[in-house]
């Protein structure tokens, strides 16, 4: 195994857990301030694959496919919130785990009816459609690179949102005592709703950019839905910076788990369902990761931080 390889599988670990960060910061977010079990923020990040996809086959811009896809996802988050959401705060969390469930079922069928059954392909741009030279001899393609650029320049800017602004302020307020900012004069409820729409275009923005890697088809985001929750929980509950480490963690452990486990089986096994347990194996590394930080910290890394 080469070192420009090794070094690829591990650039392709920081794309996968950047792409999660920006699925999970915005359920982390809404998790943190509400209160809320939001099962249908995965079909959110189906909504953002599927506008970004069909306004970039209408228009031929990438660029006016992603400014669709946030802007529609947080619009849809925020319709989301004022119809269904704001009645099911006071609920109990079953209540929002059935009603959050029927939404990825209305929002299924409704994409159905507007895209179509078939899945939809999202080309990428023409510009970053080549490779890009890295150190080492590395060829690495230059989409995922950027991937990796916006998911890390999202996160700063999370971070200044979130430290330096009065929003990021009464969002941090939110999490500890709602009540207590609401007796101080803050409209919880637009509060709420800003918070919900971040989070929504947040993931809208994470499906339009993996839409250029893989097919946009329906129910694409429950899978990655899952992976958000672990990243959450290995990262803390209503913190950004757990979910940027968590997510990264949970990335890195999955590609190079599935690179390197395989290989390990199959040079020191000499059947022929070497190659198989190392793949299964692999498949469980990010539970067993999240098995292992819930036993040392069961608040996860950055619980109850910013």
């Amino acid at each position: 195994m080469s070192l420009a390889l090794f070094a690829e599988q591990l650039l392709n670990g920081v794309q996968f857990g950047v792409m999660l960060f920006l699925m999970s910061a915005g359920l982390t977010l809404v998790f943190g301030v509400m209160g809320l079990i939001n099962l249908a923020h995965g079909s959110l990040y189906m909504v953002g694959g599927f506008l970004c996809a069909a306004v970039a086959a209408y228009t031929g811009s990438f660029v006016l496919g992603l400014m669709a896809a946030l802007t529609g996802a947080a619009a849809a988050g925020v319709l989301v919130e004022m119809l269904v959401i704001r009645r099911l705060y006071h609920r109990d969390h079953l209540d929002q785990v059935l009603a959050t469930f029927a939404l990825i079922l209305i929002f299924s069928e409704g994409t159905r009816w507007i895209f179509g059954s078939f899945p939809l392909f999202l080309d990428v741009p023409e510009i970053l459609s080549g490779p890009v030279s890295l150190p080492l001899g590395i060829q690495y393609p230059a989409y995922r690179l950027m991937i990796i650029v916006a998911g890390l320049a999202v996160a700063l800017g999370l971070y200044l949102l979130i430290t330096r602004t009065r929003l990021g302020i009464r969002i941090r307020a939110g999490e500890s005592d709602r009540e207590m900012i609401a007796a101080l004069g803050v409209d919880i409820a637009w509060l709420y709703t800003v918070v919900f729409a971040l989070g929504a275009a947040l993931a809208g923005f994470a499906g339009a950019l993996v839409g250029a890697i893989q097919s946009v088809q329906i129910g694409m985001g429950e899978p990655v839905l899952i992976l958000a929750f672990v990243v959450i929980v290995i990262g803390g509950i209503g913190s950004v910076k757990g979910a940027l480490i968590g997510a990264l963690l949970v990335g890195l452990t999955d590609t190079m788990g599935r690179f390197l486990l395989p290989q390990f089986f199959a040079t020191f096994m000499e059947n022929a369902s070497a190659t198989t347990i190392g793949s299964a194996l692999a498949s469980m590394l990010i539970y067993i990761l999240m098995a292992g930080v819930l036993i040392f910290k069961p608040q996860g890394l950055f619980g109850g931080t910013s």
